[in-house]
């Protein structure tokens, strides 16, 4: 959903009310978009074990030992 600035000051509390329902509000000035308002997400919901499962690699050298350069 767009609105304008003035729309924005003039029914905030509306408009936050909308965005915890899970809406996005793009807040606009002069026809551009200037905001956007988006329901705030807790990290630590989102966290569970295993949640990364296929999706990260680790290189099979990962453990390997550093170079004597980096290590001093």
């Amino acid at each position: 959903m767009n609105v304008t600035l003035t729309q924005a000051r003039t029914h905030l509390e509306r408009l936050v009310d909308r965005v915890i329902q899970g809406e996005e509000i793009t807040i606009t000035r002069a026809g551009r978009p200037v905001a956007r308002l988006v329901p705030e997400v807790s990290r630590l919901a989102e966290r569970s074990p295993g949640s990364a499962a296929g999706r990260v690699q680790v290189a099979p050298d990962f453990d390997t030992p550093l170079p004597r350069e980096f290590t001093g």
